[in-house]
């Protein structure tokens, strides 16, 4: 079951995208000017985030599968949970993230970031060193 969430504009900064150069990014923060006319609500400034771009109680915290996300560290946490995705934290290193893989598969829950990169590394072949042969550079006639 997809969950459709309401859909809200984009909050940018004011004067993001304003020329070419990129030194105002885009990423929303709140105007504290007392002159600014985004903090004044000025329409053509853009949106503002404001309680009501909420999503409803229900589906809050929800991925959009349907079910709730759960951030997991260790493969200890794993123990009891059903009906929930899992996301595995950014700091865990190669060999746990295998871990919590495996014990994820065994009890039919989803891993949302298992990434290829973790998978067991193959074999590269080795190619051959060549041997590259000195350039002969032949000097031009000159015609006499």
């Amino acid at each position: 079951m997809a969950i459709k969430k309401r859909p809200h504009p984009k909050f940018h900064r004011p004067n993001y995208g304003r020329s070419s150069r990129s030194r105002i990014k885009a990423p929303w923060r709140r105007q504290r000017g007392i002159d600014n006319k985004k903090r004044a609500k000025i329409a053509y400034m853009g949106c503002s985030p404001s309680i009501g771009y909420g999503q409803p109680s229900e589906i809050r915290g929800f991925h959009p599968r349907g079910m709730p996300e759960k951030l997991v560290q260790t493969p200890s946490e794993l123990t009891g949970l059903k009906n929930v995705l899992i996301r595995i934290a950014g700091g865990v290193g190669r060999k746990k993230r295998e871990e919590i893989i495996r014990v994820a598969e065994a009890a039919k829950l989803h891993v949302l970031n298992k990434a290829k990169k973790y998978e067991p590394k193959k074999e590269k072949r080795v190619k051959a060193d060549k041997k590259k042969e000195p350039l002969k550079i032949e000097k031009a006639k000159i015609p006499a």
